[in-house]
């Protein structure tokens, strides 16, 4: 009964906060009146703030209450579109800003005709119409009245993407983050390791920035490679292969957040509370700002692998996930640091291809081993008593997993036919990346994996 009386209050007070949100100022009557900016500007912050809080508790009431239902599955099925859309959606309009903004800084014309005022400004054409931009060197003499602020797209896709990570890992934890052959740890204690993980991370990437290391910008890197190599072996040393890919990820997403929300942000405010006050401009404020802002843009790329990585097992499902994660990581990352040079007017012989032969290591690295030879032909017969016993809990029209009430991405292995179409799948998924079945959860022997192989290599027939 609490969970129900829980979701009901938690229901009424997020109905409330919408509605007091849309009775409230909008930014544009906040930015064009400063009294009205004091009085509300803080009030809607916290309400807003509080809608996400209450959100995200109001998931978590649900998830309780249909825990050990029979709509579980559907629910969490549903939450994992309904976030993992959204996620996406203000994750494109944070990296897509994070591009244009470097893409401007490395672009603008900084010699030609450039006020005293000005570092440097741009012509540019698009949707049918011309646009002129310019870049202050500190701030203008006087600060416009609607100023846009970019940070509602960084905040919202950090606190989407933390919200899927628990409905895709934490919420079954058990399945998706623990691998018992990996550690044999809690579901608890492995998520409090998640989250303290990503904190951690923050932090020692905040020292470094602040230490005399930001000085040197080889050391910088080269300590910065480091310290994510140690957690990219970390991670695949606790958590299963996948989750470890992702933790990676949401640990790079989090310090991107951080970024804005501690340093770019704070120092964007004082910048514009001391022109409007007219009092001394400290341009350091601006210089974090800015490296703070490029190394968000370098994280970009290896950040959205790691969103697409779950969907292709060659890459986590090698025997040293790490080593794949971290050449594909620095291999984006050149191949992102040569588009800025590019966009800079600057060319350089190596980045480009030395990016690419790191991505093409990773894919040399990962291709499986020479299968071993076929002695004697393996019937269907034999393939479906294999897949009736360690694949049809989940893989089911009805699954008998406690975890997957639905056949996951809608794959069956109901009858010799079903089990013959998805031949290519089951190749990758259980012969060379072994990352079926789910962590190994039914005891899949070699012995087994390597009939399956046969079968299929010699034509897959179900006669």
């Amino acid at each position: 009964m609490l969970p129900v009386t829980l979701i009901i209050i938690l229901t009424a007070i997020l109905v409330v906060l919408v509605i007091l949100s849309y009775y409230l100022p909008s930014d544009h009557d906040i930015q064009s009146n400063e009294q009205l900016g004091k009085e509300y500007g803080q009030t809607k912050n916290y309400v807003y703030t509080t809608i996400v809080l209450v959100s995200v508790a109001l998931v978590a009431g649900i998830y309780i209450w249909l825990k050990d239902t029979i709509w579980a599955g559907h629910v969490m099925e549903w939450l994992n579109i309904v976030i993992r859309l959204m996620h996406i959606t203000f994750g494109i309009a944070w990296i897509g800003a994070s591009f244009y903004f470097v893409f401007l800084e490395n672009a603008l014309n900084r010699t030609e005709g450039i006020r005293d005022e000005l570092a440097g400004n741009l012509w540019a054409i698009h949707g049918g119409g011309f646009y002129y931009l310019e870049k202050y060197k500190v701030a203008p003499k006087q600060i416009p009245k609607a100023l846009h602020w970019f940070k509602y797209e960084a905040y919202f896709t950090w606190v989407t993407g933390f919200c899927l990570l628990f409905v895709v890992y934490y919420f079954n934890a058990s399945a998706q983050l623990v691998d018992k052959n990996v550690l044999d740890i809690s579901s608890l204690q492995a998520i409090v390791i998640g989250i303290l993980s990503l904190v951690i991370a923050w932090l020692i990437y905040d020292l470094l920035c602040k230490s005399p290391i930001i000085k040197n910008k080889f050391l910088f890197i080269l300590t910065g490679l480091i310290i994510c190599t140690a957690f990219a072996v970390f991670y695949s040393k606790v958590f299963a292969a996948r989750a470890a890919y992702m933790h990676f990820g949401a640990m790079l997403g989090t310090i991107m957040a951080a970024n804005v929300f501690f340093v770019i942000i704070p120092s964007q405010k004082a910048m514009v509370r001391a022109a409007k006050l007219g009092l001394h401009l400290n341009a350091q404020l601006g210089k974090n700002a800015g490296m703070r802002s490029l190394h968000n843009n370098y994280f970009t790329l290896p950040v959205l692998f790691v969103m697409i990585s779950n969907h292709f097992p060659t890459t986590f499902g090698y025997k040293q996930p790490w080593l794949i994660l971290m050449l594909i990581t620095l291999g984006v990352v050149g191949v992102k640091h040569y588009l800025n040079l590019r966009e800079k007017g600057q060319y350089s012989v190596w980045v480009m291809p030395v990016s690419i032969l790191i991505l093409l290591s990773a894919a040399y690295i990962s291709a499986p081993a020479k299968p071993g030879e076929c002695k004697n032909e393996v019937s269907i017969a034999e393939v479906n008593r294999i897949i009736q016993q360690r694949c049809i809990q989940c893989h089911s029209s009805k699954p008998t997993d406690e975890v997957y009430t639905a056949p996951p991405n809608g794959v069956t292995y109901d009858t010799p036919e079903s089990i013959a179409k998805y031949s290519e799948k089951i190749m990758q998924r259980v012969v060379l990346t072994k990352s079926m079945p789910q962590n190994n959860k039914t005891n899949m022997t070699e012995e087994e994996r390597e009939l399956i192989r046969c079968w299929i290599s010699q034509g897959a027939s179900i006669k």
